[in-house]
């Protein structure tokens, strides 16, 4: 290379029996690989002292640049070499030195500087960083290879489907969810979608089940078991205790032959999944599959029973979903925290005796001899009575210049409903008022920050 003989430190490398009893493989990977290399082969380098090694170490890699769009050829030694990477326009290759030796004595690498390539131990081998641009095309390819796992889980779907819902709707217990590593924390979400849509779940560690945690199970209990492949030590020991309470089972797992598989009462199979991590190791697809799979159960055994908002509501008071489904009721501020007043006092006399302590509201709620609200009368209105100069106005009754007849909401109505209306009528207080039409409460608008939807511009 560059006018100088490619040569070897000694080792099996450099043996021709050796080299002669891989040639038929290394040669012939070799050839297609010599057309997609594009960076060139470098030292042998100890990774932690950076100093020279000897090739027949233990599994010593090389790091190379490869671009599988150079020739047919260089594009399926990529998915030979690395058949989990997604092939983008160049990948980075760990690949055993013996075949970049083979490769190097290929006639179409003669041209390869010796210069820029490092040996690693196998433990030290990795995937070299991407560029920006390639970060995003692999997130796009890891994106679309779950995607279409999903897509393909869907149609695949079949009455063994219908029959896991079945299991779950006619559960008189606990949906007992089990699971292990990534699949148990997969688990863990979906018994939680389970309970909060209206199927009683808890989630079981199959680990800790064989030590005493199998006294948590009942006979009218349903399990859902989460494995990929259905073989998981944890989980399969855990089958014969099951079996021996008789506890109907729902297996998710990739093959409905597997040991899981054959001794669930109904097996939803993933089918072959082809994970997203670039070594094909860590779980990613069938994680992905497994979630949306036990979501779409959840839903449906939720559709199935009319869970409805008030359902929601009330199993989910908490957060900002909790809030958003109470009674107004729960978020108006009481009556004793609201300006009240006869509608026939003068403005004057009513902002003298209607102070309250704490926070003021943005509005007086006023009321007839009855007791019925029948007007408003707001800091906005007050500012326009100041605006037109009309200071004879305070001194007249207030029902001249309320807002008679003000929108209301009635008690026990939902709040997401009334704040619909302060929004699409663009009010900033809205009164509470009891069966009788008397003024229960007030909502104000301050009270409500991050509720109101945004206008759009």
């Amino acid at each position: 290379s560059h006018g100088r003989r490619v040569r070897f430190p000694p080792g099996p490398l450099n043996d021709p029996d050796h080299r002669a009893s891989r040639a038929p493989r290394d040669c012939a990977a070799a050839e297609a690989l010599a057309a997609g290399l594009t960076s060139p082969v470098g030292k042998y380098l100890h990774p932690q002292t950076r100093t020279p090694r000897l090739p027949n170490s233990p599994a010593p890699k090389v790091c190379c640049s490869f671009d599988p769009s150079r020739s047919a050829a260089a594009c399926r030694a990529a998915r030979s070499l690395a058949p989990n990477a997604p092939v983008f326009s160049r990948v980075k290759l760990a690949l055993p030195l013996s075949l970049v030796a083979a490769t190097i004595r290929t006639p179409n690498c003669a041209r390869i500087a010796l210069s820029r390539m490092t040996v690693m131990s196998q433990e030290a081998a990795r995937l070299e960083a991407l560029s920006p641009f390639e970060q995003i095309a692999y997130a796009r390819e890891v994106l679309k290879i779950e995607a279409e796992a999903i897509a393909r889980i869907a149609d695949r779907l079949n009455l063994d489907f219908c029959r896991a819902v079945e299991l779950l709707l006619g559960c008189r217990g606990n949906v007992v969810v089990c699971g292990i590593g990534k699949a148990g924390i997969v688990g863990q979400k979906i018994s939680a979608t389970l309970a909060s849509t209206g199927t009683r779940s808890i989630f079981l560690h199959p680990a800790e089940a064989v030590h005493g945690d199998l006294g948590r199970l009942h006979a009218d209990d349903v399990m859902l078991v989460l494995s990929h492949s259905g073989e998981t030590e944890e989980v399969v020991r855990l089958l014969p205790s099951l079996a021996r309470l008789g506890l109907p089972i729902v297996a998710v797992t990739a093959r409905e032959t597997s040991t899981l598989g054959r001794a669930a009462t109904v097996t939803i199979a993933l089918g072959a999944l082809k994970e997203a991590c670039p070594l094909g190791l860590a779980p990613s697809t069938s994680t992905t599959a497994m979630l949306a799979l036990g979501d779409a159960l959840a839903l449906v055994a939720s559709r199935q029973i009319s869970f409805g908002r008030l359902d929601f509501a009330r199993v989910h008071p908490g957060g900002a979903l909790g809030r958003e489904l109470s009674r107004v009721e729960q978020q108006m501020r009481s009556l004793d925290e609201c300006r009240v007043a006869q509608a026939e006092r003068t403005v004057r006399e009513v902002f003298a005796a209607v102070e309250r302590p704490g926070r003021r509201s943005g509005a007086i709620m006023l009321v007839d001899e009855a007791g019925a609200l029948c007007g408003l009368f707001t800091d906005s209105d007050l500012a326009r009575l100041f605006e037109a100069r009309r200071y004879d106005a305070f001194d007249r009754p207030i029902c001249e210049v309320m807002t008679a007849r003000p929108r209301t909401v009635p008690v026990g109505s939902m709040l997401s409903d009334a704040v619909a209306i302060m929004a699409e009528r663009k009010i900033s207080e809205l009164p509470v008022v009891g069966p009788s039409g008397a003024p229960a409460g007030l909502l104000d608008i301050t009270d409500l920050v991050g509720m109101i939807p945004e206008t759009p511009r």
